[in-house]
C-alpha cells in the first residue's frame, strides 16, 4: 500500500495489517488529539474518539486544533482532521463525557485504550478498572512540559490510582512528584522537574498545570510505539515503571 510504503523495514506487511485493524479507544481528545494523528499516520485506522469538551483558546499551545476550532467539539474537530488525512479510516466520534451511565457501552469499542481524561472526578480510575475487566491495556500519557511521560496499566496489574489512594484531585501533580521521587531514588535526579513542581505549588488559585507542545509530540510517539508493540505481541514496561523522554533527561 503506497500510503505506508515508507514504513517498510520497520513494519512487515503482516504487522501493518495488524496495526490497521487494531481498534483504539481514545478517552479524551486533549493530548489525545496529538496521539490520534500520530497513530493514524503510522497505520492505526480504527479509532474511537470520546470527549464532550469543546476547544478553548488555551488548548492551542499544545493540542491538535486550529484557531477556527475554538468553541467547537474536540471530538468532532479531531475526527474531521483525521478523515482529511485518511478518508478510508474508521473514525468513530462520541461527543460525550464518559460517565457512570455510558462507560460500559463506550469501553466495548476497543482493543486498547488511552486514558487522556481530565482528573476532575473518579471517572479516569473507573475507566481503568472497566478496561482491566475487559482485558485491555490502558495507556496513560502525561505532558511534563519539556518531557513526555507514559505509563501503561496492564489488565489485572497495579492501578495508577495507588499514587493517590484513589483521590483524583491534583492527580497530575502527584504523577509529576512520583516521577521526581523515582528519579531521585535511582540517582538520576531531575532538578528541572523539581523546580517546576515547586513553582506550580506556589501559584495561587486552582490553576491547571503548565504544559508545552514539546511533550505532547514526544508522548504521541511513545504511545504509538507502545500500541504497536502490544498489537504485535511485543513486550512493554507497565506501571509502576514508565517511559520518559526529554533532552533534559540525558
Amino acid at each position: 500500500m503506497e500510503r505506508y510504503s515508507r514504513n517498510r523495514i520497520y513494519l512487515s506487511k503482516e504487522e501493518q495489517m495488524k496495526t490497521k485493524n487494531f481498534r483504539i479507544l481514545l478517552g479524551g481528545a486533549g493530548i489525545g488529539s496529538v496521539i490520534a494523528e500520530c497513530a493514524l499516520r503510522f497505520g492505526f485506522e480504527c479509532i474511537t474518539i470520546v470527549d464532550g469538551d469543546k476547544v478553548a483558546m488555551s488548548n492551542l499551545n499544545r493540542q491538535n486544533y486550529v484557531n477556527g476550532d475554538v468553541g467547537k467539539y474536540k471530538a468532532e474537530c479531531l475526527g474531521k482532521r483525521l478523515k482529511r488525512i485518511n478518508p478510508q479510516a474508521e473514525i468513530h466520534i462520541v461527543k460525550e463525557f464518559i460517565n457512570h451511565d455510558n462507560i460500559d457501552k463506550i469501553i466495548s469499542e476497543g482493543d486498547i485504550a488511552i486514558n487522556a481524561l481530565d482528573f476532575t472526578s473518579d471517572i479516569p480510575f473507573l475507566f481503568d478498572k472497566k478496561c482491566s475487566e475487559r482485558g485491555l491495556y490502558v495507556l496513560h500519557p502525561y505532558n511534563l512540559g519539556w518531557a513526555g511521560m507514559l505509563t501503561i496499566i496492564k489488565p489485572d496489574g497495579y492501578p495508577i490510582s495507588e499514587l493517590s489512594n484513589g483521590e483524583h484531585k491534583e492527580f497530575e501533580l502527584k504523577v509529576a512528584e512520583y516521577v521526581s521521587r523515582y528519579s531521585t531514588f535511582w540517582n538520576i535526579k531531575k532538578e528541572w522537574l523539581e523546580n517546576v513542581i515547586e513553582q506550580y505549588k506556589k501559584e495561587k488559585g486552582q490553576l491547571p498545570p503548565p504544559q508545552l507542545s514539546v511533550a505532547s509530540w514526544i508522548i504521541a510517539g511513545h504511545c504509538v510505539n507502545a500500541m504497536f508493540n502490544i498489537a504485535t505481541g511485543r513486550s512493554v514496561k507497565c506501571f509502576p515503571q514508565f517511559y520518559m523522554s526529554s533532552l533534559l533527561c540525558d
